[in-house]
């Protein structure tokens, strides 16, 4: 399966420009990408925090009866981000359950997933945030970005176009029965 790649400068949340593609029956399986975000959310009715700059995507595509189920992909989602962006960093990234990659107890990522079923088919979406340039400041959520951690600059182009191509092979190798990790 081919993810098309659907580009805009600035969008309320990657995630509801997901939904809306989904639902004109125009687009089945896709990758929103914005340089911003003004209305980004995170899980139990959060927000998350978008700076300009930092990377924010949703990965969407019909859940078939041949690739893992939604809470399959709960579990594989942050694994395909650990993997991907440990090549930014030498340091360690845990995985907080559900849907969190810190470092150093920071969070650098948030995964948020949704689904969405429209006659009869079922749609994962996946929304994902990560700190790449700037760490937002909370008082209730310590964070970092890649780039503070390593010292070099962070290139979303890069993650993106290696996120699209993880995906993409593992929508291929699930359907041959391969170990997709």
């Amino acid at each position: 399966m081919k993810l098309r790649l659907i580009k805009f400068s600035n969008v309320k949340s990657t995630n509801d420009e997901a939904i809306k593609k989904i639902k004109s029956k125009k687009v089945h399986a896709g990758i929103v990408y914005s340089y911003s975000q003004t209305k980004g959310r995170g899980t139990m009715g959060k927000k998350w925090i978008s700076f300009n700059g930092n990377f924010f995507i949703t990965i969407f595509f019909e859940l078939k009866k041949n690739m893992p189920n939604s809470k399959e992909f709960s579990v594989l989602n942050p694994l395909i981000l650990k993997k991907l962006l440990s090549k930014y960093t030498n340091l360690n990234i845990k995985i907080k359950k559900p849907n969190d990659l810190l470092i150093n107890n920071n969070k650098v990522c948030g995964i948020l997933q949704e689904t969405l079923k429209i006659e009869k088919k079922l749609f994962l979406i996946i929304g994902i945030g990560v700190n790449t340039v700037i760490s937002p400041k909370s008082k209730n959520i310590r964070a970092v970005s890649l780039q503070e951690l390593s010292k070099k600059p962070i290139k979303n182009h890069d993650i993106l176009i290696n996120l699209k191509n993880k995906y993409e092979k593992i929508f291929f190798n699930y359907k041959l029965n391969k170990c997709f990790l």
